[in-house]
């Protein structure tokens, strides 16, 4: 097995994890061989623009493997592929490599190599940071970062899928840290309309526009003292980015109507769903400003990434609903258990919150049962073009979960529907599908690598 040192720290039962820099030697099926490094504790493998190593293959699904470095060495696991992950022609999903090993994920065949250069990553010795729960590695990771920027000023840049708790972490480096009595604020950049953005975020002056008929100050201002979360920070206009990045250098706002300068003294959270780095390429995004808000970053990892978390979170939230309801101890058999940790949870933690709550409401007697758990629902059924059944009526919603979350399933949704009957409309021409959903034809592919659609027309 491939040596990974492991080294405990006596404040706080840390552990620092010595891990050598590997490399993945891919074969592609037309026998071109390229190399890449990493010196990460978790690699994800798939057919995804967005994950860590993206393999153009049409048996090889989005997020279809991934390497994680733990204390007993380097882990290859499955993520329930479609098509497997084999090693010596048998299929896994779930070993431990040794340097030199051999896998194949789809046509591709990779080769494991372990290096010299040595990487530190430390693991917290804690199950908990504020109210962020996990006892796995990824997510001792998370805490041991947490811990480590919480006491600074640095900015932080938090990402990760919706639910899988961005404001949480942020609120925990708040309290954390030498403003924990300060103000906290939230601005939700997706929740503002765009004409309001600015005035919202700085502040204005009375009659600066119609309908300002007093001053009213920003949430940098509100912010005095504290911590200021920008959350959904990839929602803002390419308009407004400049001012916030001006704001970012100078930590001083002037509010809409002009006025004397004010300096904040805030410390900067920012939190995003969407791959920030990706929409810098796009040209969706300012680079300048993602640097400035990436000092530290800081990614929370999806729940059907860390199935062992879930009896831990079960029991916190269990105990949630029994002391707001009144109602004794619950319990959750063994094959309950195992159906809510292999289940996907596409809305991840908070998804699971209301499972739990949902069930521990209308379960009779002392057992949480699985017949409350709408497993069926929470993958959305398509029909021809990929929408949901009932779209031209009833649109199929899951109401257990919360408005963003199962708006932004409706638009995955959508979005694959839309981009199928656009190449069904053009025979695959990705540069005339392009044009006419008013795309540059390289955003037209990344979109379509990511929805698994017309890969074999890509050149």
């Amino acid at each position: 097995m491939a040596q990974v040192t492991q080294t405990a720290i006596l404040e706080g039962g840390d552990t620092v994890l010595k891990l050598l820099r590997y490399e993945l030697k891919v074969r592609d099926p037309q026998g071109q061989v390229t190399s890449h490094a990493f010196d990460r504790r978790e690699v994800v493998i798939g057919s995804n623009p967005d994950v860590d190593l993206s393999l153009d293959d049409e048996s090889v699904s989005r997020q279809h493997c991934l390497i994680e470095v733990g204390e007993l060495g380097y882990r290859l696991r499955d993520l329930n592929s479609k098509n497997g992950t084999y090693v010596g022609g048998m299929r896994v999903n779930d070993l431990y490599l040794e340097p030199g090993a051999t896998f194949a994920v789809g046509r591709h065949l990779l080769q494991f190599e372990v290096g010299e250069q040595e990487v530190e990553i430390r693991l917290s010795g804690r199950k908990e940071f504020g109210e962020l729960i996990g006892g796995s590695v990824c997510m001792r990771e998370v805490f041991g970062v947490l811990g480590r920027v919480a006491p600074t000023d640095t900015t932080v840049l938090i990402e990760g899928e919706s639910g899988t708790g961005k404001e949480l972490a942020a609120r925990a480096l708040h309290d954390h840290s030498g403003r924990g009595r300060g103000p906290f604020v939230v601005f939700d950049c997706s929740a503002v309309p765009a004409e309001l953005m600015e005035s919202e975020l700085f502040g204005h002056l009375k009659g600066a526009f119609t309908g300002a008929v007093s001053s009213r100050k920003g949430a940098f201002e509100r912010a005095q003292g504290g911590t200021l979360l920008l959350d959904e920070v990839g929602e803002l206009s390419l308009e407004l980015q400049p001012k916030l990045l001006r704001v970012l250098e100078s930590r001083q706002v002037t509010p809409v109507g002009g006025g004397e300068p004010v300096t904040c003294d805030v410390r900067i959270v920012a939190a995003t769903n969407r791959d920030l780095k990706r929409e810098v390429s796009e040209g969706h995004f300012r680079e300048d400003l993602y640097y400035r808000l990436a000092v530290i970053q800081v990614v929370l990892p999806p729940l059907r990434r860390r199935p062992e978390d879930i009896p831990l979170l079960v029991e916190r939230f269990l105990g949630e609903v029994s002391r707001s309801t009144g109602k004794g101890p619950l319990a959750v058999s063994f094959s309950t258990m195992e159906k809510l940790k292999k289940h996907r949870w596409p809305g991840n933690v908070r998804e699971l919150r209301n499972f739990v709550e949902r069930a521990a409401v209308l379960a009779e007697g002392d057992r949480v049962e699985t017949r409350f758990l709408k497993l069926g629902q929470s993958q959305q059924t398509e029909g021809e073009g990929g929408l949901p059944e009932g779209i031209g009526g009833d649109i199929q919603i899951d109401e257990d979960l919360p408005f963003k979350d199962a708006k932004n399933r409706l638009v995955e949704v959508f979005e694959k529907a839309y981009w199928t009957r656009l190449l069904e409309r053009t025979g695959g021409n990705i540069s005339k599908a392009a044009r006419i959903a008013g795309v540059h034809r390289k955003s037209a592919e990344y979109i379509l690598r990511k929805l698994e659609l017309g890969r074999g027309d890509l050149e």
